[in-house]
């Protein structure tokens, strides 16, 4: 019997350096089962492994896809898990990894494109056997077991991403509160980040819930997983809470931003009204002056003489003068000039 579990879909995710997407398949022998792990596959590779342990042909289409949907599908003798995962250490907004997974009584079959790198760091521990201790931890007991340790790991490295947002959420308040500096853009990729992280995430959860309840039949040993299942969905419940409380904070600093961006802007629209508001009077009075008609104290008419040769200049920085000095106390009066 299968059953299927579905969720949203995710956009395509970027390449990363050639030092971990070259083609590699590694088999791994543990005590009771093997692990069989393939970086960016070949197609006839996935279709061997397939002929020899029985398993479904679409579940071996979506796994070859690099854009399917996450799933969980049980059957009688395995079960096909899909999960997405962001990468760490990527520039720019993180895109979801994908990670297919068969799991049978005596294999574990994993594959990726090889950019989930704690997983392609187990993998080398237990192929080059550097750790002795873990490897036995992780080769040692189920294939069951195997799979807990590798989504525990990945979620793990979910929780250091978590981190980098609190940090950068602490640089963006700086920012928000600094006159000098603009937050619009930081605010808006950080909101990216974080939106992209949980439509990783909550689907990520039901997930592993489903995938609890599936393993324990292929466990080999009368210990329950559910409980180190359980473990996971409490640091899954800590990466969503963090990540709902951040969307929360982006969206206050957002409004704070905007808040002040407005003031400043209205601060500066205010200054420049009043700049032009004093200039008015001089402006009337060289415009009245350098109109072609006759007017008093104009050339035309004779040129006033009462304070000396430059008497029509004086009465006219007067006229200028006096209206803006009066405009200035009544503004004043009013507050507009104070900060």
């Amino acid at each position: 019997m299968k059953t299927g579990f579905l969720t949203s879909k995710l956009r395509p995710a970027k390449k990363l350096d050639t030092d971990i997407s070259k083609h590699q398949t590694e088999v791994i022998e543990g005590d009771k089962f093997s692990w069989i792990d393939l970086q960016n596959p070949d197609r006839k590779d996935v279709e061997e492994l397939a002929q020899k342990y029985r398993l479904n042909s679409l579940n071996v289409e979506d796994c070859m896809t690099k854009f399917e949907l996450p799933k969980l599908d049980a059957y009688d003798d395995h079960i096909f898990l899909m999960l997405h995962f962001p990468p760490l250490d990527t520039k720019g907004a993180p895109k979801f990894r994908q990670l297919s997974v068969f799991m049978g009584n005596d294999y574990l079959i994993t594959i990726h494109q090889g950019d989930l790198k704690p997983l392609v760091d187990m993998v080398r521990v237990c192929k080059e056997n550097t750790d002795p201790l873990r490897r036995q931890r992780l080769m040692g007991r189920s294939a069951s077991f195997l799979l807990h340790e590798i989504i525990d790991v990945l979620v793990d490295d979910l929780l250091h991403m978590v981190r980098k947002i609190l940090g950068n959420l602490d640089d963006i308040e700086d920012i928000v509160f600094d006159e000098q500096r603009s937050a619009a853009r930081q605010i808006s990729l950080l909101r990216r980040e974080i939106t992209v992280l949980r439509r990783i995430v909550i689907p990520l959860k039901k997930l592993i819930l489903e995938a609890g309840k599936h393993v324990q039949r292929f466990e080999t040993t009368e210990e329950h997983l559910a409980l180190y299942f359980d473990d996971v969905i409490d640091h899954v419940d800590k990466v969503i809470e963090t990540l709902e409380e951040s969307k929360e904070t982006m969206e206050i600093y957002k409004d704070t931003d905007f808040m002040l961006s407005t003031e400043k802007s209205n601060k500066i629209l205010a200054a420049l009204t009043i700049l032009f508001t004093l200039s008015i009077p001089a402006t009337v009075v060289s415009q009245f002056y350098g109109m072609n008609i006759n007017l008093p104290g104009g050339l035309e008419t004779g040129t006033w003489l009462y304070f000396g040769t430059y008497t029509t200049l004086v009465f006219a920085i007067l006229a200028s003068v006096i209206p803006t000095a009066l405009m200035l106390l009544y503004f004043r009066r009013l507050g507009w000039l104070t900060t």
